[in-house]
């Protein structure tokens, strides 16, 4: 893997995930966890939820996404599932949440 900037937890690698920015060492995209920010956790929440993140692992991800929001961007876009296959119950507990 090679890292996308010095004295950071993201790479890129073409044979994970198309090359798409993960967490070193790990399969986890930065969209992953940016989606978890913009649904309304605190960055020190997500490592509760992604119990093999680090503290450091979770804003190293968000400050990657400050540099490059257009690319993360264009990620969830390409990888967000379509409403009519979400199962109504998850919609709803979302929505509660």
């Amino acid at each position: 893997m090679s890292n996308a900037h010095s004295n950071s937890y993201i790479a890129t690698d073409p044979a994970l995930l198309a090359g798409e920015p993960v967490i070193s060492g790990t399969k986890t995209p930065v969209r992953a966890i940016v989606e978890l920010w913009r649904m309304g956790l605190l960055p020190e929440e997500i490592p509760t939820h992604l119990p093999h993140l680090t503290l450091a692992q979770v804003f190293d991800a968000l400050r990657y996404y400050a540099d490059n929001q257009n690319q993360i961007n264009r990620y969830m876009e390409a990888n967000r599932v379509p409403d009519e296959l979400v199962h109504p119950l998850f919609q709803l507990e979302l929505v509660a949440a």
